[in-house]
């Protein structure tokens, strides 16, 4: 008798076990029992098959629910999985928007934005590439009724095919437009339509600059501005040359930008090794700062008003001493500046970008937005008259030794574009 008891026992454990999943008890809502009574002497598992219907439906059954179950165990891994994964960016991204301890806010090697303005949405960085378009018709528009009054036939036909160009870019934009407004675009196709408006706009302008040189002679010369209209990674300008080295230096330089917060990186000399050899940038809610050897000063300079500003520094490397002039006044000084370290040689100078490396790796978050011009740079320290004349457009102020302003001697590309800038004559 406690045989059979002890058999039964042991068929109704191998029955629950079939229908209990893995991982332990389940909670399947609400359940109810269904007895069924079986003669004594019947075996249990066949009377069990009897009453479920065929042993391989039931058999079929089981391992359906199986399946089942470890299906959804699946399913929840893989999205504890992802809950994690973005638990992490978000970590990432929040600790990236606080200044890291030490460096002033300025370096951003992680999550680097490559598509534009973070804080602004996409109707913003599609207006002010609309507003590139603009000032591009505009100097068509110029070089149209210089050919005009000129009789110049070579002069129009430019003319008629960079208007088809500028046509084929503002579809672009229109594009763009609607594929925003219908939902974000995939990665590979987004890189790809910037690529391709980068090389437009870049072909764009120096077709219109070589048919101004054309039409004006060599009229821009040193009477030029270089215009950033909007932050991206792809946006820039570069010098030519190089730097020497120098155990001084005083630069200087006209600066018109709003950009909030901070107008970002009006330049920046990278050398192999050091690729803060020499910047000067506003990023974040941190005021400007000069770095040299990745050392910082801070510097009290206020321009983010949306009017013309001169400005200059100076630094020798005995002692490391600095001076900052805006509009022609001293506005501060300091020492310890990287002291006894002179500007190394043979690195690349860009204008509008911050470089994490030699010639490259640009943050669109530290993109300088905004005009400049009249960057000169000497290698030695001027002086307070000298700066002054500078400031008031004096006909007898100095040019840089080292770099002077001369449209022949900067490139541009990815969009940012050169045009005719007299500063004192600017209305702000």
């Amino acid at each position: 008798m406690l045989a059979q008891k002890m058999e039964r026992i042991s068929w109704t454990l191998f029955l629950l076990a079939l229908f209990v999943p893995e991982g332990g008890a389940q909670d399947f809502g609400q359940t109810q029992f269904i007895c069924t009574s079986v003669p004594k002497d019947m075996d249990l598992c066949a009377a069990t098959m009897q009453n479920s219907g065929p042993a391989e439906d039931l058999k079929t059954t089981v391992m359906q629910l199986r399946e089942t179950v470890l299906q959804q165990k699946e399913t929840i891994m893989n999205q504890k999985e992802t809950i994690r994964e973005l638990t992490s960016k978000l970590n990432r991204c929040e600790s990236q928007s606080a200044p890291e301890p030490g460096t002033g806010g300025r370096r951003k090697e992680q999550g680097k934005n490559t598509m534009g303005d973070v804080s602004r949405g996409a109707s913003d960085t599609l207006a002010q590439l609309g507003q590139t378009l603009a000032t591009l018709k505009q100097r068509l528009e110029n070089l149209e009724q210089y050919s005009r009054s000129n009789g110049t036939t070579q002069a129009n036909s430019l003319k008629d095919l960079l208007q088809n160009k500028i046509d084929d870019m503002e579809k672009q934009v229109l594009s763009r437009v609607n594929t925003l407004e219908g939902g974000k675009p995939g990665q590979k196709n987004d890189t790809d339509q910037r690529n391709r408006v980068e090389s437009t706009l870049t072909t764009l302008h120096h077709r219109i600059t070589d048919l101004e040189k054309g039409t004006k002679g060599n009229k821009l010369q040193d009477k030029f501005q270089l215009t950033f209209p909007l932050r991206t990674n792809y946006m820039y300008a570069k010098v030519k040359r190089s730097l020497p080295e120098m155990y001084a230096f005083t630069l200087c330089l006209w600066i018109k930008s709003n950009a909030s917060p901070g107008v970002g990186t009006p330049f920046s000399y990278a050398v192999p090794g050091q690729a803060n050899e020499l910047v000067l940038i506003e990023w974040g809610n941190n005021p400007m700062e000069i770095l040299i050897n990745d050392k910082v000063a801070k510097l009290p300079f206020l321009i983010n008003d949306g009017k013309w500003h001169h400005m200059c520094i100076t630094w020798t490397t005995r002692d490391g001493m600095w001076e900052a002039f805006q509009d022609g006044v001293l506005r501060g000084s300091g020492e310890n500046l990287a002291p006894y370290h002179p500007i190394k040689p043979h690195g690349v100078l860009v204008l509008g970008q911050e470089q994490d490396t030699l010639g490259g790796g640009f943050d669109a978050t530290q993109a300088f937005v905004g005009e400049l011009a009249n960057f000169n740079i000497w290698d030695k320290k001027l002086s307070s008259s000298e700066i002054y004349s500078l400031a008031t457009c004096n006909s007898r102020a100095p040019s840089g030794n080292v770099l002077s302003w001369a449209e022949g001697n900067i490139d541009v590309f990815g969009g940012a574009t050169k045009w005719t800038f007299e500063p004192c004559r600017q209305p702000n």
